[in-house]
């Protein structure tokens, strides 16, 4: 019988990243190494996820879809016989590169996999901004000049953000971290990227890292412009951020004692403040802040016991006909 699971997170470093994942919410970094990234929830092939709680412990979610795929996902097909989802916490210390993801519709054709996520601030410092769509009127003749003379950076919409923001991001809309933020992502299970401009930077070995400019501008949505922020709504106790084909995601917080219904699909639960615990079924998960917990199909509900100052992501996915069809 399935149970609620957690997993063991993967730490990557990226010339952008901090040490703030330590200070924020505990995790075990190593010391003096720009983490960027820390992959709470995945299953590909360069990297996956080891449970470890209860009798599965030690296993990897991709041995759980392959053998138990089915009890697992419910009504949320895997994607290309792998786990939907991909969940990530960001800590942009710097700024991110200029970048686009392709859209499903060109995504096979380039060798690549389409990616539409969503970004939930968890922290935002001084400065802190994400550049996210094209400025109104910006034309692609602009763009790509601007890509040569090096000021591409003038044509992104540029916003301001603070802690509880949120922004969806389809594939094919151009997007960064400007720095100075904590983010949780929620994803497609994909790592395609391609980068526009990346500030001039050198990489360790003092060269500058790789850029895509004829497979981006194949991808950039070039009526995408100015997309706005969700900003969180406190007196909520549950605000939909995302209500999509592919994932959907909410918000929810109080302390009281709630019960929620899987409706036939897993669930992907993450804390944002204060502590949870999971009383499904045997064991019994007490999540805290930067801490998720995948919830199996057939779990069927779940009873939640939360804190006063406890807040999370709720976390849902679309079926396979839903992102095959995607454009």
């Amino acid at each position: 019988m399935l149970y609620p699971f957690t997993f063991d997170p993967i730490f990557k470093e990226r010339i952008w990243g901090g040490q703030n994942l330590k200070r924020l919410y505990g995790k075990d970094l190593p010391p003096n190494v720009p983490i960027g990234e820390s992959w709470e929830i995945v299953d590909r092939p360069e990297a996956v996820s080891l449970i470890n709680n209860g009798p599965y412990k030690g296993k990897s979610l991709r041995w759980l879809v392959e053998n138990h795929g089915a009890e697992l996902l419910g009504s949320s097909s895997a994607l290309n016989g792998r786990f939907p989802l991909l969940i990530k916490i960001l800590d942009a210390e710097e700024k991110l590169s200029l970048q686009v993801h392709p859209p499903a519709v060109i995504a096979s054709n380039m060798g690549g996999e389409p990616k539409t996520e969503m970004w939930y601030v968890t922290e935002a410092r001084q400065g802190a901004e994400l550049f996210v769509g094209l400025k109104q009127g910006t034309t692609r003749s602009q763009f790509e000049a601007q890509i040569r003379d090096g000021s591409v950076s003038n044509c992104f919409h540029r916003l301001s953000v603070e802690q509880g923001d949120s922004m969806f991001l389809p594939s094919g809309r151009v997007h960064a971290i400007g720095g100075s933020v904590v983010i949780f992502e929620v994803q497609q299970n994909s790592d395609t990227t391609y980068r526009v401009f990346d500030w001039n930077r050198v990489d360790v070995n003092g060269k500058p890292r790789e850029l895509h400019i004829d497979q981006s501008l194949r991808c950039i949505d070039f009526d995408d412009f100015e997309p706005e922020l969700v900003k969180a709504n406190h007196a909520l106790s549950q605000q939909i951020l995302v209500d999509d084909d592919l994932f959907q995601v909410a918000t929810r917080k109080g302390n009281d004692r709630q019960e929620i219904d899987l409706r036939g699909s897993f669930a992907i639960i993450g804390g944002i403040s204060g502590e949870i615990r999971i009383n499904s079924s045997e064991p019994s998960v007490r999540l805290g802040a930067g801490e998720f917990c995948l919830v199996p199909s057939t779990v069927g509900s779940v009873d939640l016991e939360k804190t006063s100052d406890s807040e999370f992501l709720w976390i849902t996915a679309g079926d396979e006909q839903a992102r095959r069809t995607k454009p």
